[in-house]
């Protein structure tokens, strides 16, 4: 089997054609992938910046198709279209239960799932996208209707339902609300199409490249501009009040504390980007005392993927989510490593490997 391996943190990612995948046990199905983002996340996975364990076959955002039921599996049946969740509720938890599903923690990763070379090998955030194919618990196979692209359907799977659902899950932005964007990379960009849904105004999108603020005015940002001209841009739009609320979505302490700081009194500053363990965000006590600022992280958009997965591709189907612009292009496993380093020069939402 065909698939892509980083053996060691920091070196450049290998095509190779000696993975295998394992029979699906009970309660795991095997996926053959047809399509799969490249996200930001599989690069600070490669370069050390998030947790991951090697050798590792890198990706987590993808659809394809169920072919083989583990023993004892109903479903979702041999044939059925999916979207793969990395993160599958497990549906009868304290968080599930309670309506927090994109936060439970019941459903392990399958263990041993892929070898490489005849050794064994782990599945990125126990997906493992970068793969012809996967095996994976039943749960993370969320069913999708068969005339759904299966190039647009990987996109919801990571990038649309975080962005998104930053802002109709976590934020709950309410129409007419001031919405500031700090980072327009694949996800930012999704948590403007959120803001546009949300009806927010105005919609200030923040990056230091060109082409990346030409993007987000396409997909809803009604302003732009540059980190250094921030601060007037939050004068001129709010009256140096601040934003109702500030997503950051690069994941670096600086980025973090420049979105708080153009949160307005009782505003609300989520932090969507996925950051490091190692960087550090200092907040004094009387600011967060004195300002009722709220800050809040976000995980996978607040989402239920059971739900939120058909919601988002109803919204498509209706025209109010440009998912088909996300994808700049469509490569094959051999032009991964070339995706990663496409992704700071402006020109790319979204690189799609198609199997």
């Amino acid at each position: 089997m065909r698939g892509v391996i980083l053996r060691e943190t920091g070196k450049p990612v290998e095509v190779t054609d000696e993975l295998a995948v394992r029979p699906p046990g009970p309660g795991e199905v095997r996926v053959r992938l047809r399509a799969a983002g490249v996200c930001h996340s599989d690069l600070s996975m490669c370069e050390g910046r998030l947790p991951a364990r090697l050798p590792l076959v890198p990706g987590h955002e993808g659809a394809g198709v169920v072919v083989e039921l583990g023993p004892g599996v109903s479903g979702p049946p041999v044939g059925t279209h999916v979207i793969l969740s990395w993160i599958p509720p497990c549906g009868g938890c304290a968080l599930c239960l309670g309506g927090r599903p994109n936060l439970c923690v019941s459903v392990r990763p399958p263990s041993s799932t892929v070898t490489v070379e005849g050794e064994p090998a782990h599945a990125g955030l126990g997906v493992g996208c970068f793969a012809e194919e996967t095996v994976v618990d039943a749960r993370a196979a969320i069913p999708i209707p068969d005339d759904v692209p299966f190039d647009v359907a990987a996109v919801v799977g990571c990038a649309v339902l975080t962005g998104v659902g930053a802002v109709i899950n976590t934020a709950e932005v309410r129409p007419g609300s001031s919405v500031l964007v700090i980072g327009c990379g694949g996800v930012g960009i999704n948590v403007i199409q959120g803001a546009r849904l949300a009806a927010a105004a105005p919609v200030l999108a923040v990056d230091q490249v060109p082409e990346k603020l030409e993007a987000a005015r396409a997909f809803g940002a009604t302003h732009v501009a540059t980190p250094d001209e921030l601060g007037d841009a939050v004068r001129e739009l709010t009256g140096g009040l601040g934003f109702d609320y500030a997503f950051e979505v690069v994941g670096r302490p600086a980025t973090i504390r420049q979105a708080w700081q153009a949160t307005r009194r009782g505003g609300t500053t989520v932090v969507v980007g996925a950051g490091s363990r190692d960087d550090l965000v200092t907040f004094n006590a009387a600011e967060l005392f004195a300002t009722e600022r709220r800050l809040t992280g976000c995980l996978y958009g607040s989402g239920d993927v059971r739900t939120d997965f058909g919601r988002l591709l109803r919204l498509w189907r209706a025209g109010r989510l440009d998912l088909e612009g996300l994808i700049s292009r469509r490569i094959t496993l051999d032009e991964v490593g070339e995706a990663f380093t496409a992704m700071g020069s402006g020109d790319v939402i979204r690189s799609l490997v198609m199997f």
